[in-house]
C-alpha cells in the first residue's frame, strides 16, 4: 500500500552564496535501537524533482532513522543561479552539506541524476559516504567497444541541431515546452508503469520550480554539460556499501544491461530489479523502502 504523507517543513542553508533547501525527519520509531547508532540517510532527487519526490519515503524510512532530504542547487526550492552546472558541483554541495549540517558520514539515497551525484560523493568525498544506494543511476560508462560513427549527413544534422538548441532563444523555447503540465504529464506516464502514481500532485511538484527565476539558465546549463567522470571510473575509487535498485520498466534506461556493468566494475554490490519505471522509489515506495532499511541494518551491524 503506497502511503501518502504531508509535505514535510524545511530549513534552509546557505551554501556559496545560494539558498538551499533541505527537509529532515527524526527517528520516530520506539522500539528500534537509538537512531544514533546507526547512520542517517541523505535522500537525493533526480533532474527536474526535489525533495517532494520523497514525500512516500521520507515518513516510511524514518521510522528506522534520521533522514534528511536535499534540493540540488538549480532544483526544487533551491536557489538557481546563473552558473555552469555539473556533477562537482553537486558532489561539493552534498559533501559540505553532510559536513557542515548533518555533522556525520551517511547513507547517500539517489535516484537517477541525484544516484550520479550521490556516487561521485562516494568516490570523491569518502569520509562523507557510510553507504551508498542508487535507483536507477544515470551516468556514462567508458564505451568498451568502438562507437560506431555517423555518416556525414547524419552528423552534420546532429551537430547543426545540438548548436541550435545551445542557442539562448531556441533552449528557452524548448524549456518552455517541456514545463507544460501536459507535457509533464504525459513524460511521467512514460516512465511510471503505475498510471495511478502520476498525480496532480506530482505533476504539479514538478512545475512549480520551473516557474522560479533562473529556471531556464539552469535547464539550458545542464542540457550543455559536460558528460563528467565516468560511472566506472568513480565505482573504482568507492569503498563504501553498495546497494541498486532497479525499476525495470525504465524507458531511459535499460536496467538489466546498465546493472551488468555495475556489477562489473563493483561486484561485491547488492541488487535488486522491482516491478516500476524510472522513479521506483515513488512508484512502489513500500518495496524500496523495506529494501532500504533492510540493507541498512545490514551493514551498520
Amino acid at each position: 500500500m503506497q502511503v501518502t504523507v504531508s509535505p514535510q517543513t524545511g530549513n534552509y542553508w546557505q551554501w556559496q552564496g545560494h539558498s538551499i533547501y533541505y527537509v529532515k525527519a527524526n527517528c520516530t520509531s520506539t522500539t528500534e535501537t537509538s537512531a544514533s547508532d546507526r547512520p542517517p540517510l541523505l535522500l537525493i532527487h533526480g533532474f527536474g524533482a526535489s525533495t517532494d519526490h520523497w514525500r512516500k519515503n521520507i515518513t516510511g524510512l524514518s521510522q528506522a532513522f534520521d533522514v534528511w532530504a536535499i534540493d540540488l542547487l538549480g532544483f526544487g526550492r533551491s536557489a538557481k543561479p546563473n552558473i555552469d552546472y555539473n556533477g562537482n558541483v553537486w558532489r561539493d554541495q552534498l559533501h559540505d552539506f553532510i559536513t557542515e549540517i548533518i555533522g556525520r558520514s551517511v547513507v547517500l539515497v539517489g535516484n537517477s541524476l541525484g544516484g550520479y551525484a550521490s556516487l561521485c560523493v562516494a568516490a570523491q568525498r569518502p569520509q562523507s559516504a557510510a553507504g551508498l544506494v542508487l535507483i536507477n543511476c544515470a551516468g556514462p560508462f567508458t564505451p568498451t567497444e568502438p562507437v560506431p560513427q555517423p555518416n556525414p549527413v547524419q552528423k552534420f544534422l546532429s551537430d547543426g541541431a545540438r548548436a541550435l538548441l545551445l542557442q539562448p532563444l531556441p533552449s528557452f523555447l524548448l524549456f518552455q515546452y517541456v514545463r507544460q503540465k501536459s507535457v509533464i504529464r504525459k513524460t511521467l506516464q512514460n516512465v511510471y508503469l503505475d498510471q495511478t502514481a502520476v498525480t496532480d500532485e506530482l505533476v504539479e511538484d514538478i512545475y512549480r520550480p520551473s516557474c522560479d527565476p533562473g529556471a531556464a539558465q539552469v535547464f539550458a546549463s545542464v542540457f550543455k554539460a559536460s558528460q563528467g567522470e565516468k560511472n566506472d571510473k568513480l565505482l573504482q575509487q568507492i569503498t563504501c556499501p553498495l546497494l541498486m535498485l532497479w525499476g525495470e520498466g525504465d524507458p531511459w534506461i535499460n536496467a538489466r544491461s546498465q546493472g551488468a556493468k555495475f556489477r562489473q566494475y563493483y561486484p561485491s554490490l547488492t541488487e535488486y530489479y522491482l516491478q516500476a519505471g524510472h522513479c521506483p522509489h515513488d512508484e512502489v515506495p513500500d518495496q524500496v523502502n523495506g529494501l532500504i532499511q533492510n540493507w541498512v541494518r545490514t551493514i551498520a551491524q
